[in-house]
């Protein structure tokens, strides 16, 4: 049995790209690529479909305010896992454990 081969996603993009290009047909593209015709139609669609996603504005900002508080938290969490620490050794002699 063949294992399905897997494309990265620069390669799909390489191929959609020489698709759009009108070049060469997709036939000429397949055998050279060594991808089923069909792959490049749907590639090719998958890109022009999502282009206009690059010229959206805020989706990166948005992504990058999640990092920040993602470290904010983590920071919060580690003086607090400390403080609780700090806690805990402290009240021993008043709990008996």
């Amino acid at each position: 049995m063949s294992k399905r081969k897997q494309h990265s996603p620069e390669f799909k993009a390489k191929v959609a790209l020489e698709a759009l290009k009108g070049e060469q047909t997709v036939a000429d593209l397949a055998s050279r690529f060594g991808v089923h015709p069909t792959m490049i139609h749907t590639w090719k669609r998958a890109l022009l479909e999502g282009a206009s996603g690059v010229f959206e504005r805020g989706d990166r900002k948005a992504s990058e305010i999640d990092e920040e508080q993602a470290r904010e938290l983590h920071a919060k969490i580690g003086e607090l896992a400390v403080a609780n620490d700090f806690l805990s050794r402290k009240l021993k002699p008043w709990t008996g454990t």
